[in-house]
């Protein structure tokens, strides 16, 4: 099992940063990959970024060039840098952690959400 805990969401004007966290606990050592996806009203849910265990990272196209993902091992945490921020980023931004069993079977873990809001 792994929790995430997130935090960082809040209320930002079209152009500003924000910082979201995700703090892993539990079978960390587990962990192949977490990511960050997010869900605006009456849409999907979307991948956001996705970092791995080799640091090798992935983006949406609607984000590259403005978000950041990165990861700190000794913390278990990872961060999602968003500048730029416009008012179509505005969502619910869920935090996932992906492991893998010996067995080969795919297990996603996902935090509670936080809220980002882009608005002047």
């Amino acid at each position: 099992q792994v929790q995430l805990v997130e935090s960082g969401g809040g209320l930002v004007q079209p152009g500003g940063s924000l910082r979201l966290s995700c703090a892993a606990s539990g079978r960390t050592d587990s962990i192949n990959a977490m990511g960050w996806y997010r869900q605006a009203p009456g849409k999907e849910r979307e991948l956001v970024a996705v970092i791995t265990v080799g640091d090798i990272t992935n983006s949406a196209d609607s984000v590259k060039g403005r978000f950041t993902i990165s990861r700190d091992n000794a913390k278990n945490t990872v961060y999602l840098q968003m500048n730029s921020l416009k008012p179509e980023d505005t969502a619910v931004y869920y935090c996932n952690a992906q492991t893998v069993s010996p067995r080969l079977v795919v297990y996603n873990y996902w935090g509670q959400g936080t809220q980002v809001t882009v608005s002047s």
